[in-house]
């Protein structure tokens, strides 16, 4: 099933705004409006989630969307959280231009190791991507995020449920208030508005969207194709491939993929 092109309405928008005496970027909001998306995705494509997995994921989507209005405009990301127990892998992609979000988890072999791994890739414009891998322990993951800041963006976030499904980063800047910083508390962060001088930078869209289709999985296929049909199909007619950023299911028939292979080296005669 193919995903719906971007519509021009987001599906909500976060407020960024500025603690001016305490010197901290404040970002929060409710992520209703995008777990109604996430869970049409997964009605749309027959995808089934336990609880634990669902819960962990909406919470990283909640954590990465707001750290991705924490970012510069310009940058396409993406999170690979590895949790050890649950066994399980985390995926977030995200583009702070438009606003898209998208995620998944990975059940299925998933790399045993010796402790937890948090990765980040950012591509800003033109410049090479930069990879950053930071080791966590427990399975909070606000608390992995957290951890990540510290280490990875050398600047410290406190990231806050609010309520079952409203959420809030707290990022610190040069100068802030250190003790102040760390005694926060959800309440806090919940009357900052009342207790600080607290003004709105800007506001940013933010929906679900990955950008997936069936062009783009066939030309994924085509190399692995060429090269050994059977090895592809493994004598079936068709097959199931799921998209490794948002588990789309794409349903391609051997016709499909001859058909394709076909237009591609017409394209290029």
């Amino acid at each position: 099933m193919s995903e719906p092109e971007p519509t021009s309405e987001p599906v909500f928008s976060i407020v960024s705004s500025f603690a001016r005496g305490r010197n901290v970027l404040l970002a929060k909001a409710n992520f209703s409006d995008l777990y109604i998306d996430y869970y049409l995705h997964l009605k749309d494509n027959g995808i089934e989630m336990d609880p634990k997995s669902d819960e962990l994921l909406k919470t990283a989507l909640a954590a990465f969307a707001l750290h991705c209005v924490s970012r510069p405009r310009n940058e396409v990301l993406a999170w690979t959280i590895n949790f050890q127990k649950p066994l399980i892998n985390l995926f977030l992609g995200g583009d702070t231009e438009t606003g898209a979000i998208v995620g998944r988890v990975f059940t299925e072999n998933v790399k045993e190791a010796e402790e937890n791994v948090f990765y980040q890739e950012v591509v800003r414009g033109n410049k090479p991507m930069h990879r950053s891998v930071v080791p966590f322990e427990g399975n909070d993951l606000l608390v992995a995020a957290e951890t990540f800041y510290q280490r990875s963006e050398q600047r410290p976030a406190r990231f806050f449920r609010l309520d079952e499904e409203t959420f809030a980063i707290v990022s610190a800047h040069p100068d802030y208030d250190e003790e102040w910083f760390a005694a926060l508390t959800a309440e806090d962060v919940v009357a900052l508005d009342t207790t600080e001088e607290v003004n709105a930078l800007e506001t940013r869209p933010v929906k679900w969207f990955c950008g997936c289709n069936q062009q783009r999985i066939l030309q994924a296929l085509l190399p692995v194709w060429r090269q050994s049909e059977d090895e592809l199909f493994l004598g079936e007619e068709l097959i199931e491939i799921n998209c490794p950023r948002c588990s789309g299911k794409y349903r391609i028939s051997r016709e499909t993929m001859e058909a394709f292979d076909r237009e591609s080296k017409e394209s290029t005669d």
